[in-house]
């Protein structure tokens, strides 16, 4: 396990590698799916805008999300992106040693050193497939938080593994903000009451294109799901986004989201043996990826990282994430024609001089 230190950027997140550099390049560098949100998301949202004279009342919307998962609504929160919940969980649960699984996406710990609370790691390995083994995470860490499908290693832990970390007295966070992404959601523990301490969150962010209108949601006990809820500002989530949250978890746009699942899947493919035939120049694709996203290993990635901007393309750099070091990128999915030139940009990068 690495000791209680903060030497990544925590707060460094891949819309800083598209903003503020001159001309757009192609995103490789965020999740947000691509051509979102779509038109019938746009028409909802606007027309919520001639309500923006009343107060947002969220019941509709989270009612909608606890139809959508099975639960009643007493076990939803709603909340502005995935991300506020890691806020909340820092300031309003007690935890006197929280453990974060990297690596993973940076927030939840850079949330709960915000908080004032020391943070031990549990590092997951390459040679192991960056796959987590429970025997890692010691018996008193009251407070474990853990990524699936895991940002930026794209891989899926099972179920089982996951739900086998409960303990009692321990809150369990396992953030699925990428797990609408996955066909058939395989592996969610949304909607599960069995597991004790569970706390899932969602995002609808990525796959419907909502970045910038922040929804997220939190699925866990009753009582847990009241103490976030305390810590929280007055109408935390807007009126429009709490539109987008209701119609994002209807069943039209679930059929939408699984086709979309399918496609990522199949251009995730296209992807990676793309970079396989790359594999002379030294890159090393992380195995069994089932996110929309790859994490790939390469000589020197910080030159070739400013090469493929300079050739229009930005990628995320890795070293950012604990667990990682200046050889890791992390590669968004797109679709066949923008991956092929991305790769041949990438070849370009690589070629020496």
């Amino acid at each position: 396990m690495a000791p209680p230190e903060a030497a990544h950027d925590l707060q460094h997140h891949g819309d800083a590698e598209v903003r503020d550099r001159g001309a757009a390049p192609v995103a490789l560098a965020v999740n947000v799916r691509a051509d979102t949100p779509p038109a019938w998301l746009r028409a909802r949202i606007a027309a919520s805008l001639t309500g923006l004279a009343a107060y947002p009342d969220g019941r509709a919307a989270r009612a909608a999300v606890a139809a959508r998962h099975g639960v009643p609504a007493e076990r939803v929160l709603l909340t502005a992106g995935a991300a506020e919940a890691f806020v909340l969980l820092a300031r309003a649960l007690r935890a006197r040693r929280p453990l974060v699984v990297h690596p993973q996406f940076t927030e939840p710990e850079a949330a709960l050193r915000d908080a004032g609370h020391a943070v031990d790691r549990v590092l997951l390995r390459e040679a192991d497939g960056f796959r987590l083994d429970p025997a890692a995470v010691p018996e008193d860490a009251d407070l474990v938080v853990v990524g699936n499908p895991t940002n930026p290693t794209s891989v899926l832990h099972p179920a089982a593994v996951l739900a086998g970390l409960a303990r009692p007295g321990r809150t369990l966070v396992v953030d699925e903000a990428f797990m609408d992404a996955v066909p058939g959601e395989r592996e969610t523990l949304a909607g599960r009451t069995d597991v004790p301490g569970l706390v899932v969150l969602r995002s609808l962010t990525k796959t419907w294109g909502l970045a910038g209108l922040r929804i997220g949601y939190v699925l866990a006990a009753p009582e847990t799901v009241a103490a976030l809820e305390r810590a929280q500002p007055l109408w935390p989530v807007s009126t429009p986004a709490l539109v987008a949250a209701q119609a994002c978890v209807e069943g039209p746009a679930l059929a939408e989201a699984e086709r979309a699942a399918r496609r990522v899947a199949a251009d995730r493919a296209h992807l990676v043996a793309g970079l396989r035939r790359l594999s002379p120049h030294g890159v090393r694709v992380v195995p069994d990826a089932e996110g929309p996203f790859v994490l790939v290993r390469l000589p020197d990635a910080a030159t070739v990282r400013g090469r493929l901007r300079d050739l229009g393309y930005a990628v995320r750099r890795g070293d950012t994430f604990p667990g990682l070091d200046r050889e890791w990128l992390r590669l968004a999915v797109r679709d066949r024609e923008t991956v092929d030139g991305f790769l041949a940009a990438l070849e370009r990068a690589l070629a020496p001089g």
